[in-house]
């Protein structure tokens, strides 16, 4: 038996992923500009002086240094995010594409993201035991909670990543595609 395509017929697919992509992206938008507020009001004065007596990691000096940027980066991703995803919405073939390339973005991103979080979470414990003395049963459970902690957001970030993959696998198939014709 033959399978027939209707031009033109929405899928709840594509009309769900619009919406929930269309909320989250004006709530990381909003988020986005509150981050940039707060990293552009940071005193540089004390920030110096900071980094002075505590002295980071190199990678850690660099993600500070550049901190603005990667903040406007998150800003235009929710920005770009949002665009595409009201074009999705709409059924424009650009849009379906830039979602596809905004997705695949969200991916890096987030495996970048990993990483960033290792940095960080290994500044704020060399600060905290270094400031600090901790009997070693404290630090040993200290020490299982980063664990957890750290392996969950491993867990959550490379689920969402393949959730993100499977969006994008779904939005090139024929089916969707024959919406955007």
């Amino acid at each position: 038996m033959p399978q027939t395509y209707t031009v033109g017929a929405r899928s709840i697919f594509v009309t769900v992923t619009a919406w929930v992509f269309i909320v989250l992206s004006l709530s990381a938008t909003v988020l986005a500009a509150i981050q940039n507020a707060a990293v552009a009001s940071l005193l540089p004065g004390s920030m110096v002086e900071s980094l002075r007596t505590h002295p980071l990691p190199l990678l850690t000096r660099l993600l500070v240094a550049y901190m603005p940027w990667v903040v406007g980066a998150g800003l235009a991703l929710s920005l770009a995010t949002l665009a595409s995803a009201v074009g999705l919405l709409l059924r424009f073939e650009w849009a379906r594409r830039a979602f596809i390339g905004v997705l695949g973005l969200a991916i890096i991103a987030n495996l970048l993201g990993l990483w960033l979080q290792h940095e960080l979470v290994q500044s704020l414990i060399d600060a905290t035991l270094h400031g600090t003395a901790l009997p070693a049963q404290a630090a040993g459970v200290f020490g299982g909670f980063v664990t957890a902690a750290r392996m969950m957001a491993l867990v959550m970030t490379l689920t969402a990543c393949g959730l993100l993959g499977w969006i994008i696998r779904r939005l090139t198939s024929p089916t969707v595609r024959q919406e955007f014709a």
